[in-house]
């Protein structure tokens, strides 16, 4: 995909692609630099690449393939690498819309292994924001990590997310009766939903990026906590039910059933 875009914009661009403003930008994921142990160094731009998926290592082969197509044709590049995003209208296959949703449902909420794998979150606002500054203010060439400065365990985060909806059926009486199954609106708590699954196939521990470079050099600096934004994604989720329930198809079911069930 990536290599028929690259291809696409050189050939539609043709020379002095650069010159007119043209921009190829690459989104790229923190997944291609490997997994971290607690307490080892963030990621820099300058970390070698040990992708340990095959998603991470098509991605790492992505980022490549823009560098190649820089240096052979000429093409003016940028690469992001983010790390974990969440927010609006985030496909429910993701960790946490699959969990609002189930929670809203009264489905268990699958956590893999011991739920202490770490992720840095970014608000997908500011990871706009941040793309923006980059094809605005970057010289062409250029890599850079984007990160949200908000590393915590997957297990605390869907606890977190599940203490917002306990919080959100209890100052809104009429969400009991839309979602009936939900363990808060029987008097419950959200959190007795969580159930541990068996842990993905080499499940990385922790990712994080060190993003002094982008705040150094262009002032980027994630604006959203992630209290905050999960208090907005939870809500953005409740006022917007008829487009996950749309989502949520017989296919997506296939999908929950292949990942999930035993």
């Amino acid at each position: 995909g990536t290599q028929a875009l690259l291809e696409a914009a050189r050939d539609g661009w043709g020379a002095g692609a650069a010159e007119r403003g043209c921009r190829f930008h690459h989104v790229s994921t923190d997944e291609v630099y490997g997994s971290l142990d607690p307490g080892e160094a963030a990621f820099t731009e300058a970390s070698p690449y040990a992708p340990s998926s095959p998603y991470a290592a098509s991605k790492a082969a992505a980022d490549h393939l823009a560098r190649a197509f820089g240096r052979t044709y000429g093409l003016p590049y940028t690469i992001s690498n983010c790390s974990n995003n969440y927010g609006p209208y985030q496909f429910p296959e993701k960790l946490l819309p699959l969990c609002v949703l189930n929670i809203l449902e009264g489905r268990p909420l699958p956590i893999y292994g011991d739920g202490l794998q770490i992720r840095d979150w970014l608000h997908v606002a500011d990871h706009c924001r941040a793309i923006d500054l980059i094809l605005q203010a970057s010289p062409a060439g250029e890599t850079w990590n984007v990160g949200g400065a908000a590393q915590e365990p997957n297990i605390a985060v869907v606890g977190a997310m599940c203490d917002v909806l306990d919080e959100a059926f209890a100052a809104q009486p009429q969400l009991k009766k839309r979602f009936a199954r939900s363990p808060p609106a029987q008097g419950g708590c959200a959190r007795t939903l969580i159930t541990h699954v068996r842990d993905r196939p080499g499940h990385d521990r922790r990712y994080a990026v060190d993003a002094r470079k982008i705040r150094e050099r262009l002032g980027f600096v994630a604006s959203m906590s992630l209290s905050a934004g999960l208090r907005e994604m939870v809500h953005w989720y409740l006022e917007h039910e008829s487009w996950w329930r749309a989502v949520v198809s017989g296919e997506y079911r296939e999908w929950y059933a292949r990942q999930y069930e035993p």
